[in-house]
């Protein structure tokens, strides 16, 4: 055989072999998330079947408004938009939960556009869609011109990447922002909802944001998705943040960060909707009611202690959860994983397919031992 048939046949079994292994590998990597129920059942999810809704109710304490976009497309791109439903949900349940009616708003009033992200949703989403009282408020929502601003005590911009067109130069947000804040009255915003801040001035024309600790969706978070974001939003909302003034204070990759200056609270992204809604509520001098931390929650938890702590504390917070039987996003584990591979940061990659590999097998472990298999 000559010296180019071995070196070729060299070459095709390596990269057979390769294939192989590759195929091998992402057949256990499937096999580490969840397959998702086949008949769907959560998306059946009424309020009344939620415990932290439908029990020990709260007696009225005041109204909260919820603002929305009602931008449908990101600028000259054509890409549809609209605002983020979990974040509208998650936030509308922890204020109703806690005693406060809500009302939802938007610049132009009417049904605004939404974005629903099927991976995204849970129990509290999928009863958001079936809750006729909350749809008959977000397909006919407020206009911010037509806002009884004296009837809230609190202000939540809620995020989705509309609100980067229509929030900033709106004169009825800036307003009712300006006054809230001056009044001590507790205002909201999370991922993209903080452009509702960005043009807001407060007595003696000083910007509201000047001084002020703030987040929201990062450059680094929405490059990643969005490489061509600059040429797309009229600015990088980080970036404005800190030219009005702030003091803008930036988390991990798509993990919860929640940031309060007094009766100011931000949030970075989708994953901060739940401590920032309850933040408020705290700032309203209420402590929020107790609910069961959900299973995104507790995945956003365990990839927080990996990057302050490292990879040993993280799989011991996983042991612990398991043994308390507090459920964990699995695919949610999975997600991050691959955020590291597409960063080139292999070396974490591996670490959190390794702790996503342990999820399974305690949690496996816990309930064998639990129902003695």
């Amino acid at each position: 055989m000559s010296l180019f048939k071995k070196t070729l046949k060299r070459v095709l079994l390596t990269i057979l072999g390769l294939t192989l292994l590759l195929f091998a590998f992402g057949y256990w990597f499937i096999s580490l998330i969840p397959e998702p129920d086949p008949e769907n059942t959560i998306s059946l999810t009424v309020i009344g079947s939620l415990p932290y809704l439908s029990e020990n109710k709260i007696k009225n304490r005041g109204r909260i408004l919820a603002v929305v976009t009602s931008t449908e497309t990101m600028g000259v791109s054509g890409k549809a938009t609209g605002y983020e439903l979990t974040e509208l949900s998650r936030a509308y349940y922890v204020f109703q939960a806690n005693g406060f009616e809500v009302d939802v708003a938007s610049p132009k009033g009417g049904e605004p556009p939404v974005i629903i992200d099927d991976e995204d949703m849970g129990v509290y989403d999928f009863a958001f869609l079936n809750d006729s009282v909350a749809q008959l408020k977000t397909k006919n929502t407020l206009a911010m011109s037509e806002v009884d601003n004296s009837l809230y005590s609190a202000i939540y911009f809620v995020g989705g990447k509309g609100a980067m067109y229509d929030f900033p130069d709106n004169p009825h947000i800036q307003s009712i922002v300006s006054s809230y804040y001056q009044s001590g009255k507790v205002i909201g915003a999370v991922c993209h909802g903080p452009a509702a801040l960005v043009n807001v001035k407060v007595e003696g024309g000083k910007p509201l944001l000047m001084g002020k600790s703030v987040s929201s969706f990062t450059n680094n978070e929405e490059l990643f998705l969005i490489p061509d974001a600059k040429t797309i939003f009229p600015f990088l909302l980080e970036d404005r943040l800190i030219e009005s003034g702030a003091n803008f204070k930036e988390g991990n990759m798509y993990l919860e960060n929640v940031v309060s200056d007094q009766n100011l609270i931000t949030g970075q992204n989708p994953w901060s909707t739940w401590r920032l809604a309850e933040a408020m509520i705290k700032q309203l001098g209420y402590q929020p009611k107790t609910r069961i931390v959900t299973p995104e929650e507790n995945a956003v938890e365990i990839l927080g202690v990996y990057q302050k702590e490292g990879y040993e504390s993280a799989k011991k917070r996983i042991t612990e959860m398991a043994v308390n039987h507090r459920e964990m996003n699995r695919t949610l584990l999975a997600m991050h994983c691959f955020v590291s591979a597409m960063q080139w940061n292999f070396t974490e990659c591996i670490q959190q397919i390794g702790l996503l590999s342990h999820a399974k097998n305690i949690l496996e472990e816990v309930e064998t031992s639990r129902y003695g298999l």
